[in-house]
């Protein structure tokens, strides 16, 4: 690692704004303490990977009020915490509302077996590595024909949410470092755009210290060049192409729609909603909910924050009155949330 960072110091002539994109990454890189090895003019930005931290207050709304009428709510455990515009999974969970924690979408199908006379309902977050089996159990659900399930879609999709950070102009963003995971699924492909377009380097990079430290000397090393692209250091796990077989699977049964992210806003084709085939699953439309916008807290800087304008300190909740025990926005509430990696590790 000593002798990748003194690459890196060599190469690092010039403030350079790096931003990585995936939540994992923030919180390895604020637990390693790789920003106290790099030099003061590389400048890490933490992005809007956090998949519980974009959804928005809306669909917690919805899910708590479809709990109130009865139906049993399903939901990985990172999301029982996020706020709502009026109340939390987690307070309606301890008022009696039946909200179970998952490890699997899929432990929803033998949950609505054994309780045929309710319905039952998953909310489905996360970006494209968890869709896909969510997209298996849907299938599941329609060979089995299992009636009373049904998924609360708030998938949302990566490359889209970059090109919106690359098009604003509040922060010029040099480079990113890749989500892993992500790409494992969706290959290098997707991402063309940032290098062919916006003439921006990007390097798909593992979790380890050494992976990240290795991925930034690939940047700078791209940046002294001018020669960038899509660099893939991740190669024990992510091929060019992907995961054709998991994508294949997810938009058989999705397609690609319009989406809002928390604190940031809609952005087009950033969302999945289901094919005509199977939207009989889609609970939007079996309970004729229509998602209401919700303003954020005022002075909350999570929006902020997600597009790398604005650095967790810089709020005035921050580690005051927003804390993890008592989170005002989700970037605090996810243990992927930068806010919660800040507070942590850097405060």
């Amino acid at each position: 690692m000593l002798t990748l960072i003194k690459k890196i110091e060599l190469l690092a002539t010039k403030k350079t704004n790096i931003m990585e994109v995936c939540g994992t990454h923030t919180m390895a890189i604020a637990s390693s303490g790789i920003k106290l090895l790099l030099p003061k003019n590389i400048n890490l930005i933490s992005g809007p990977g956090c998949p519980v931290c974009v959804t928005p207050a809306g669909i917690i709304d919805s899910a708590i009020e479809l709990a109130k009428n009865g139906c049993i709510i399903t939901t990985f455990g990172d999301m029982l915490r996020v706020p709502g515009s009026i109340s939390s999974l987690e307070k309606e969970k301890s008022n009696g509302r039946d909200i179970r924690i998952l490890y699997s979408a899929g432990d929803s199908i033998k949950i609505a077996k054994n309780n045929l006379r309710k319905e039952v309902v998953f909310i489905g977050v996360g970006f494209e590595t968890t869709s896909p089996t969510l997209a298996a159990t849907v299938k599941i659900a329609d060979k089995e024909k299992i009636k009373n399930f049904s998924v609360l879609p708030a998938f949302k999709l990566i490359p889209p949410a970059l090109k919106i950070i690359l098009e604003q102009k509040k922060i010029k963003i040099d480079a990113f470092i890749l989500p892993g995971h992500v790409s494992a699924i969706i290959g290098s492909q997707p991402y063309k755009f940032i290098s062919e377009k916006f003439n921006t380097p990007a390097v798909i990079t593992g979790f380890e210290p050494s992976d990240i430290l290795e991925g930034i000397f690939s940047i700078l090393k791209q940046i002294k060049s001018n020669k960038p692209e899509i660099e893939i250091q991740y190669r024990r796990a992510v091929k060019p192409q992907g995961n054709p077989f998991a994508v294949k699977l997810l938009y058989s049964v999705f397609e690609e729609t319009d989406s809002q992210w928390r604190g940031i806003g809609t952005i087009k084709n950033s969302g999945l909603k289901f094919t005509k085939k199977y939207d009989n699953y889609d609970a939007l439309k079996k309970f004729k909910i229509k998602i209401k916008s919700v303003e954020e807290p005022a002075g909350c800087l999570c929006g902020k924050v997600l597009t790398g304008i604005a650095k967790p300190q810089q709020c005035g909740y921050f580690g005051k009155k927003c804390t993890p025990s008592n989170p005002i926005g989700p970037c605090m509430v996810s243990s992927e949330g930068t806010c919660a990696a800040y507070y942590k590790y850097e405060s």
